[in-house]
């Protein structure tokens, strides 16, 4: 196990042309201290955990002193926002520390997020707040909890500095997320607009190499990739659909190459199903709203399909495209049966699941302590109680649930083994706006604490926990105020 000094740095993006990047060190922050790290991601960099002294890691991630092996820079990239192509776009707030190489081969990238200003700031200040900070550390762990695929961080920072946001003025921090890519489809669109096809070439190839590298086993690599693209990316808007997340600002420039949830913002768990559901206030035309992510996903890997014409044939990219729906439906419905205790596949699954959307959009009913409770329906009349208690209009579930236990006649797993099952991929707690808001609201008196319990929880949300059992219950009436918007 390695020191922080001792990481065992391998940095290939730096090895390309200056175009690609800025490089700029971080600038300082005032009096920065750590207030959380993360063993566990310690661990995939083979960083001894242990050996960390807290006040030498917030010095280098507030920017005093530069990380033994780290070579930081800026990335450059564009992409379409709010779906109007933006062309100023880059690391405008964080700084890509380098690639740490562990013993199993594996490279994570290191980004240091609220490191200053850099090429590609525009009008910003290049820092981060606690209050946004806090939401991607929790968040990241949170979805890491649920098998989402997403970005981690191996520590948050907080510091004296001050910034202003949203008219008030908030304590900075830096957040050191770690995951194996920090392409983006919007770094492809950069160079596919200002027309340096042989930099996108360069850019393809280095993806190929690094992050798909069975595709070049393949008679045309470029559009193999693409195709993983298309099939990874709807895989993970479907997790998203079946356990309600809303993302909020699904740019291109916020879409990940290797298909992870990937730069937090304004997100919510939604605590009542509402598919018109918009998480940020700044989204005023709903074009993020919960229902019509799947759609909107589509369309960003139709920009990064633009961006890749130079590199495969038209037709080509175009059925890849027309694959999605199909492929997001099927992974949708496996994410359906998975949480309803279906092991086995028959006809009317479909339509079983979808008359259950339709169910939770009529009652408005909080799915994720919905499929909680229906972990636990035994048929009994306190299971049953349990479940109509979540339901403004009991009578409505009836129907369904008549349905669902004829289907599950056709299962061959006993109820106690399907309780097991359900209660594995069915979290007690999810991270709801206002436990981060409390978490936030503590920390920024200085008490850490919940950020710390919460993080616990948040790691094994399957689990019961009767220190936190209040978390597990309907959120509290003043949650549903809690505005958010993309300084968030």
């Amino acid at each position: 196990m390695a020191q922080l000094e001792s990481l065992n740095f391998d940095n290939s993006y730096v090895q390309f042309p200056a175009g690609f990047y800025q490089r700029i060190e971080p600038t300082p922050l005032r009096d920065p201290f750590l207030i959380a790290f993360n063993p566990a991601v310690a661990g995939l960099l083979d960083l001894d955990p242990c050996s960390v002294q807290p006040k030498k890691l917030a010095q280098y991630l507030g920017g005093h002193k530069p990380l033994p092996g780290s070579e930081p820079l800026a990335m450059k990239y564009t992409g379409h926002q709010f779906g109007v192509y933006n062309p100023e776009l880059g690391d405008g707030r964080g700084l890509l520390l380098g690639e740490v190489l562990n013993q199993q081969g594996e490279r994570w990238d290191l980004h240091l997020k609220g490191a200053g200003r850099t090429a590609f700031s525009r009008f910003g200040d290049g820092r981060a707040v606690l209050r946004s900070s806090i939401r991607e550390y929790l968040v990241s762990e949170a979805m890491h909890g649920l098998g989402i695929p997403t970005t981690r961080a191996l520590a948050l920072v907080g510091s004296e500095e001050r910034v202003m946001r949203d008219g008030m003025m908030e304590p900075c921090a830096a957040l050191l997320r770690v995951t194996q890519c920090h392409i983006r489809f919007g770094h492809f669109e950069y160079f596919y607009y200002s027309r340096q096809h042989d930099q996108l070439q360069l850019l393809a190839d280095y993806c190929l190499q690094r992050f798909f590298a069975d595709c070049l086993e393949q008679e045309q690599p470029y559009l193999a990739m693409f195709q993983e693209v298309v099939r990874r990316s709807a895989r993970l808007v479907a997790k998203w659909q079946a356990y309600g997340f809303v993302h909020a600002v699904l740019n291109t420039d916020n879409m990940s190459l290797i298909g992870e949830t990937f730069d937090y913002g304004p997100y919510s768990f939604m605590d009542s199903y509402k598919p018109d559901t918009i998480s940020n206030h700044n989204d005023h035309q709903g074009r993020y709203a919960f229902a019509r992510q799947p759609a909107i996903v589509q369309w960003n890997l139709s920009c990064l399909a633009q961006a890749l014409l130079p590199l495969i044939d038209k037709e080509d990219l175009i059925a890849a495209l027309d694959s999605f729906p199909a492929l997001y439906e099927t992974a949708e419905l496996q994410e359906f049966r998975n949480r309803l205790g279906l092991q086995q596949v028959a006809e009317d699954d479909a339509v079983l699941v979808k008359e259950l959307q339709q169910l939770f959009a009529q009652q408005a009913l909080d799915m994720n302590r919905f499929f909680r409770k229906l972990s636990d329906f035994d048929g009994s009349e306190q299971s049953l109680t349990d479940l109509m208690a979540l339901c403004c209009s009991p009578e409505q579930l009836t129907p369904w649930l008549l349905k669902y236990e004829q289907r599950l006649l056709q299962e061959a797993a006993s109820q106690p083994i399907r309780r097991a099952q359900m209660r594995a991929v069915n979290p007690e707690f999810i991270l709801r706006n206002y436990m981060a808001e409390e978490a936030i609201r503590s920390a920024t008196e200085g008490d850490f604490t919940l950020v710390h319990s919460l993080t616990d929880l948040l790691r094994k949300p399957m689990q019961e926990n009767p220190d936190f059992a209040h978390y597990a219950e309907a959120p509290p009436e003043w949650a549903g105020g809690i505005c958010l918007t993309c300084s968030s």
